[in-house]
């Protein structure tokens, strides 16, 4: 008798709970800007780029006022990661990974920087500035003439050194076709 009259106490207690636990709601549906806010990824193809245009030449001021403290003069080094030099050596017994000797794609670069750069407030620059910063690191690292630019367009038609050296390409290409949301 105790063992059953124990059971119900339990089951009306977790019924009164769940019926509580589905009367409490907490937040919101984000609306679609919001979620345009935060939907900032970029794929290797360039599906996700912003509209924008940068050069190699104003990209070296944005480096130098914003990166160099870190990545040290021309990105050859600073107590942060190195960004240039590298190539050929990563079947060396010291392979130095850089964005022109280890990373695939160029539009990973801009990725990357726009989220995660400046270090001290990411996603600070125009996207134009983000731009302008993956022409100069393009161009320190043998990739880009001095006279380049980059934009949407003309960004996921750089072909990085290691381009090969991961996922085949037809392989992402079934991965990015696949996205429905952009």
């Amino acid at each position: 008798m105790r063992s059953a009259s124990h059971f119900i106490l339990v089951l009306g207690l977790a019924l009164t709970w769940n019926a509580q636990a589905a009367e409490v709601q907490f937040g919101r549906t984000a609306s679609p800007a919001e979620i345009r806010l935060w939907n900032i990824d970029v794929l290797p193809d360039g599906t996700g780029l912003p509209e924008g245009r940068g050069s190699v030449a104003e990209g070296k001021k944005l480096f130098d006022d914003n990166c160099m403290a870190c990545h040290g003069p021309g990105g050859e080094g600073g107590f942060k990661d190195r960004l240039v030099g590298g190539t050929g050596s990563l079947a060396s017994e010291h392979p130095i990974k850089t964005v022109g000797s280890y990373w695939p794609y160029a539009t990973t670069l801009y990725d990357y920087i726009h989220r995660a750069m400046p270090y001290q407030a990411p996603g600070s620059l125009s996207s134009s500035n983000y731009y302008a910063l993956a022409a100069y690191l393009l161009n320190r690292n043998g990739i880009l003439p001095d006279d380049a630019t980059l934009d949407r367009h003309s960004l996921p038609k750089v072909k990085m050194p290691n381009r090969d050296g991961f996922v085949p390409e037809p392989e992402f290409r079934h991965i990015s076709n696949s996205r429905q949301h952009r």
